[in-house]
């Protein structure tokens, strides 16, 4: 189990949680912002899940890190919890990992800076797509406006997915696409090997898995990250149907 900070702000609202009006909420005080601006609330929940981790493994995840010193200064709380509970003799997590959310498109050009500090990533490939193309997902009026299965899209993602296997980073990819088979056969086309999706998409996407010759789609995917389509869907559609991938 990975535990992602909490994670509110923009679309994400809780009843209990005052919250201050904002013209863009989406590019407001969301997420580890909100967690580094109220540093007891980050450090309650830290303390809370290390203490019901002692002996356990725990994985967690800091969302929406936009620069390096965001993942330095929330690591920094997650030590600072360690060594409060290691002064007061309480019991700790067997193994600790901590990693980030690569979802704002600023990370892209600082990976090389970010991943040696991680144990592991996640893209958070909603966020990461409508920060990418300036376009509100929770929006209708420009939410169909840009397409995951676009150039830039699967070119982002390749890039990442580069980095960590450079690095030897843990990556996986969540959000809609992850639990749709078209899109998740774009995914492990370009090397991505873990996936969160939503337990509905599972089925759909594992018969996609095991009907997949990767050497194959890889090739054909080489093909797409250079077209200067808005879209690639058709042609990726094309591709599964030539391989007899179960879509």
């Amino acid at each position: 189990v990975t535990f992602r900070t909490l994670d509110i702000g923009g679309d994400k609202v809780l009843p209990y949680l005052e919250a201050e009006r904002e013209e863009n909420p989406a590019l407001g005080r969301r997420a580890i912002r909100l967690g580094l601006d109220r540093p007891a609330l980050l450090r309650m929940q830290l303390r809370a899940l290390l203490t019901a981790a002692g002996g356990r493994e725990l994985r967690v995840m800091f969302p929406m890190i936009a620069t390096v010193d965001e993942f330095r200064a929330a690591r920094e709380l997650v030590d600072y919890e360690v060594a409060w509970a290691r002064r007061r003799g309480r019991p700790l997590p067997e193994l600790l990992r901590v990693g980030a959310m690569i979802e704002c498109p600023s990370l892209l050009w600082h990976l090389d800076a970010l991943l040696p500090l991680t144990d592991f990533v996640s893209v958070g490939s909603n966020d990461l797509f409508q920060y990418m193309f300036a376009a509100d997902r929770t929006n209708p009026l420009v939410a169909e406006r840009y397409d995951p299965l676009s150039p830039p899209a699967l070119r982002a993602l390749q890039y990442i997915q580069k980095k960590c296997a450079d690095t030897g980073t843990p990556v996986s990819v969540c959000g809609e696409i992850a639990g749709k088979p078209l899109e998740a056969f774009a995914l492990i086309t370009l090397g991505f090997t873990r996936l969160s999706a939503p337990a509905a998409g599972v089925g759909a996407v594992k018969r996609m898995v095991l009907s997949t010759d990767l050497v194959a789609a890889r090739r054909g995917m080489a093909n797409l990250l250079g077209s200067s389509a808005a879209s690639v869907r058709g042609e990726l559609e094309s591709l599964a149907r030539k391989l007899n991938v179960a879509l």
